[in-house]
């Protein structure tokens, strides 16, 4: 760990910039999110694991395509969209045509695009799960915030997204690559 004493970083580019370091309080909060961001997506996990055999990542993939037009996405908008690279989206992808829950299709205008298509069997998985999924997601983070909280992190998690989201549109993102 650096020390707080530390002034001066090597930003990587060769020149000496003068780090403006967290203030206690913002490191408690910096390490509250972590702990508590870590803590909500392994529960989230758990719970999807044990009620339908799957990772967060393959549930969040499952949503995406049911709310597209004819259920289907092609492969390079559901990487962008869900932010994985497309190694790992074609790898999930995979694990997911195996279960029977997507299916891909060629493209007819892109020979090299392909579609990811939530079948039928995917949608009543997907279903059956989304229940117990929101009841976790509610147990976990809502039920225990006032609704005044529960504005207060929505504003603030918009801030937090349209600050990092990319604004060029040749950015060297990992799921544009």
């Amino acid at each position: 760990m650096v020390s707080m004493e530390q002034r001066h970083t090597d930003s990587g580019d060769g020149s000496d910039a003068e780090a403006v370091w967290l203030s206690e309080d913002e490191q408690r909060t910096w390490r509250a999110y972590l702990h508590a961001t870590t803590l909500l997506e392994d529960h989230l996990d758990r719970q999807l694991q044990r009620d339908a055999k799957m990772p967060h990542m393959y549930f969040g993939l499952l949503v995406r395509l049911s709310e597209a037009p004819r259920r289907r996405l092609r492969m390079t908008e559901l990487a962008r969209e869900t932010k994985i690279t497309r190694s790992r989206l074609s790898h999930a992808i995979a694990r997911l045509e195996k279960s029977g829950w997507v299916r891909r299709e060629d493209c007819p205008s892109d020979k090299r695009g392909q579609f990811a298509i939530l079948t039928d069997e995917g949608l009543g998985v997907l279903e059956k799960t989304a229940p117990g999924h929101v009841g976790t997601v509610r147990q976990a983070l809502f039920d225990r915030l006032t609704p005044e909280q529960q504005k207060s992190l929505g504003e603030i998690m918009v801030i937090i997204a349209e600050g990092l989201q990319p604004k060029e549109a040749g950015a060297d993102l990992p799921w544009l690559r």
